[in-house]
């Protein structure tokens, strides 16, 4: 049962509406929504705000007045992305997060989307989330989720192999636009290569002793809203939530320092910011899971050792969607220049370090580290 999540007794049902949303006409479709969700809104009245931070899905905000406060927010699922995200899947996920207040109120689904509620707040940027102010509340949210137990008595598995190999065999291996499959034969590894760095992330990194937690998976910059009044923060989009290896989770954010539109790894965290992340990670993981907060040195160079190297799997896996999208979304977004981007990574410094420590301290096969140790499952 590696993807197994169990919704908790008595949350909210979720009412899916026969509405089909044309992703380039939606008005039609979306007032038909509304009417359901806001019958007291009149048609005429009803103002749409189309946001474009998205690059896998379309997100249209409705409401009425000078206010947004009330705003439904209305998410099309971007072309084919069914072929490698779990819908059902998703709006599970949807759901035990707003039962343990992690995630806003989800309205309703419907054929190709889903509607749910606008949280007050700004979506961060890559400058933002390097402020100790901010980093800290992003950690403990991560901590939170982490720590909610959804999986009913079963004992938690990654599908993070089983999603990748998913990825890989939807890989293309040619595109009809000239120029494109110019650029995929000469600047993208082959299928063999491909498969071959798949293989080894797997035997490698699944003996690091990672915990398996139930994760966010996609914590980039634009899906942290920040809510300055209240002093918090909180995730959304949960396309790709569940349950994985806690260090993928840290390590696919960290990764997002960079940014996504014009992406910059010198803006990757190094070393000193990271380990103060990761302390104030760890204190609240402790907390949430009832095991005091006191947290040794040892416990944060480990983290800090699984993170950076789950921080390749996290680049493989992009990389491997971003072709697929390449071959299916209908976004205007270069999504083969995603790909080269991962290939701009300064592991060295970091690497060196991580190789080092796992020389001095520990043999893969023989990890064991209070961190795991005392992970409850």
């Amino acid at each position: 049962m590696a993807n197994y999540i169990h919704v908790p007794e008595g949350a909210p049902v979720v009412p899916k509406l026969d509405v089909t949303l044309d992703e380039h006409d939606y008005r039609a479709g979306a007032l038909k929504l509304i009417k359901t969700l806001r019958p007291h809104w009149k048609p005429s009245e009803v103002k749409m705000k189309t946001f474009t931070d998205g690059i896998t899905n379309k997100l249209i905000g409705c409401y009425v007045g000078g206010s947004m406060q009330d705003m439904v927010l209305v998410r099309v699922y971007g072309n084919k992305t069914e072929l490698f995200v779990d819908r059902e899947f998703e709006v599970k996920s949807f759901r035990v997060l707003q039962a343990h207040r992690c995630a806003p109120r989800l309205y309703c689904t419907f054929n190709n989307g889903l509607c749910y509620e606008f949280l007050q707040g700004v979506a961060l940027e890559p400058e933002h989330i390097r402020s100790p102010a901010i980093f800290r509340h992003i950690a403990r949210q991560m901590a939170k989720y982490h720590a909610i137990h959804a999986h009913n008595g079963w004992v938690p598995q990654s599908d993070l192999w089983l999603k990748m190999s998913k990825f890989f065999s939807l890989v293309p291996t040619h595109f009809e636009d000239p120029e494109k499959d110019q650029r995929l034969n000469s600047e993208v590894p082959s299928a063999v290569c491909l498969r071959d760095e798949m293989i080894w992330l797997q035997q490698n990194l699944s003996k690091l002793g990672s915990p398996v937690v139930l994760c966010h998976n996609d914590l980039l910059c634009k899906n942290i809203i920040y809510n300055q009044q209240e002093g918090n923060v909180k995730f959304i989009d949960y396309e790709y939530a569940g349950y994985n290896y806690q260090a993928f989770d840290i390590g696919n954010h960290f990764n997002e320092f960079a940014g996504l539109n014009e992406v910059d790894y010198t803006l990757y965290p190094g070393r000193e910011l990271q380990l103060q992340w990761l302390r104030a990670y760890l204190e609240a993981y402790k907390e949430y899971k009832s095991q005091g907060t006191q947290v040794s040195n040892t416990e944060v160079e480990v983290l800090y050792v699984q993170v950076n190297r789950f921080a390749l799997a996290s680049h493989f896996f992009w990389g491997l969607w971003a072709l697929i999208q390449a071959q299916y979304s209908t976004i205007d977004f270069d999504f083969l220049g995603y790909v080269f981007t991962f290939e701009q990574h300064p592991y060295n410094q970091d690497l060196n370090y991580v190789c080092s420590f796992l020389a001095t301290k520990c043999a893969f096969a023989d990890m064991q580290f209070s961190v795991s140790a005392s992970t409850s499952r």
